[in-house]
């Protein structure tokens, strides 16, 4: 099949280099300014782990922050903005894994984090739920964040089960308010991560998690950031994930090989497959697509994507799409990123946290007789 998106490429590049007009440094200038102001905030230890893996990784378009009540593991954190949350609460010391304590430092500190993010269009936050400074912290960073006006999407993890039942009882704590907060909240389950590998030592496995809150935290900010021959704006975002619940993502790869050809198909498959979505795609009000592909890149397969995600969810949702030529990817490769938002958790509802809540203690209090 010709390739459309190579021959729009070429057209652009040549347009752009033939023809110049007085008025366009006053329109760069317009454009540099409309650009949305994007924040990632890491709070609490995972949170802070995550925003220097996307220091090393690279993230366009965003600026990185890093919130905690531990100063010295707030000093060593790579990012372009940081806060040491609740200095006369904790004195710099940390939190001592206690939502409260967590919570108490950032009411302290909650005009300093309104200030921090005064002119924020959208604000990513993530941190490990069961935590004493992320659980405690997050919900009030996305409380001014959205008093701000800006549309927050929290991407979290729930607790490897080998870390307790404290830790757990937390993460639904703060998973409920969280959720009262955020216009999205997306849940990534540690345990389901290591369905994959479920032999890597404990320290490895928390290295998985950072990376993957880091992987997704980076692939829906360039969603945005980074053009595309169909691009994806922040008006798209803000309509997939604007008063969302909760939502899960997806990423995948397919290449073509001498024996399957179909790696368009193959891609999402391996999307849908990820450990991380892990809902009921059916259930789902919104969608989102990515696309990323080398020059060999087709219309044609961008279409059968986009078809195929909106049989498998409601005939009535909204879907979103993109396609990005990326000149380093593999020449028969295909890569797509899938956020599906308005998915029901039937366990995460409000009624079923506090029950499990409940479970949760009832089992720590016989623990101690």
């Amino acid at each position: 099949m010709f390739n459309l998106f190579r021959s729009i490429i070429i057209s652009d590049r040549d347009f752009m280099s033939e023809f110049t007009s007085v008025d366009d440094e006053e329109i760069l200038r317009f454009i540099e300014g409309a650009k949305p102001k994007i924040y990632v905030v890491g709070t609490g230890g995972s949170g802070s782990n995550t925003v220097n893996r996307l220091a090393t990784l690279g993230i366009e378009g965003a600026t990185l922050i890093a919130m905690n009540t531990d100063a010295p593991h707030l000093i060593k954190t790579r990012a372009e903005r940081k806060l040491l949350l609740g200095k006369k609460v904790t004195k710099g010391l940390g939190a001592g894994s206690d939502i409260k304590v967590g919570e108490e430092a950032a009411m302290e500190s909650k005009d300093e984090i309104k200030h921090m993010l005064s002119d924020a269009n959208l604000v990513f936050m993530t941190c490990g739920l069961g935590g004493g400074t992320g659980t405690g912290s997050i919900s009030t960073i996305a409380h001014e964040a959205k008093e701000n006006g800006a549309l927050t999407v929290a991407i979290v993890t729930l607790p490897f089960s080998s870390e307790g039942r404290t830790r757990m009882h937390n993460a639904l704590e703060g998973l409920s308010k969280l959720k009262k907060m955020c216009d999205t909240v997306i849940i990534i389950h540690n345990d389901k991560l290591l369905s994959v590998a479920p032999d890597l030592p404990l320290n490895m496995a928390f290295r998985v998690s950072d990376e993957v809150l880091s992987s997704a935290t980076k692939g829906i900010v360039e969603m945005v950031t980074k053009p595309g021959m169909v691009n994806i704006d922040f008006a798209d975002l803000r309509m997939v994930l604007k008063d969302s619940g909760y939502a899960v993502i997806g990423s995948g790869e397919g290449m073509a090989t001498s024996t399957q050809s179909n790696r368009a198909l193959i891609a999402l498959e391996n999307a849908i497959k990820s450990p991380m979505l892990d809902a009921d795609m059916a259930t789902a009000k919104k969608a989102l697509i990515n696309i990323i592909g080398g020059e060999s890149l087709t219309l044609r397969e961008a279409e059968t994507i986009f078809q195929e995600v909106a049989s498998r969810i409601s005939s009535d949702a909204l879907i979103k799409w993109g396609a990005r030529i990326d000149d380093e990817m593999a020449k028969d490769s295909i890569r797509i990123m899938l956020v599906v938002s308005g998915v029901e958790f039937p366990e995460y509802t409000d009624t079923n946290i506090k029950k499990e809540i409940k479970n949760l203690e009832k089992v720590e209090l016989d623990d101690m007789f």
